[in-house]
């Protein structure tokens, strides 16, 4: 298990257990969990880390569009 708030590390995890809501006394519940996949198909109204990682794969996504014309691979 490891803590992590790096993105580029978090995007290829196996598997995230997100621990929240927030920091501190507004913390220490498990808000979700599973694969990366999973957390943005399913929990980015509840989740921080489940919306940041869903903008980060969106950009990712428009950069390769970019990088091959256009087009989606």
């Amino acid at each position: 298990m490891v803590i992590e708030h790096n993105l580029d590390i978090v995007k290829v995890a196996d598997h995230i257990v997100d621990v929240g809501p927030e920091g501190g006394r507004d913390g220490g519940t498990i808000v979700c969990s599973g694969t990366p996949e999973e957390l943005i198909k399913k929990h980015t109204k509840a989740s921080y880390t489940a919306k940041y990682l869903a903008m980060e794969v969106e950009h990712m996504d428009k950069l390769r569009a970019a990088q091959n014309g256009g087009k989606k691979k």
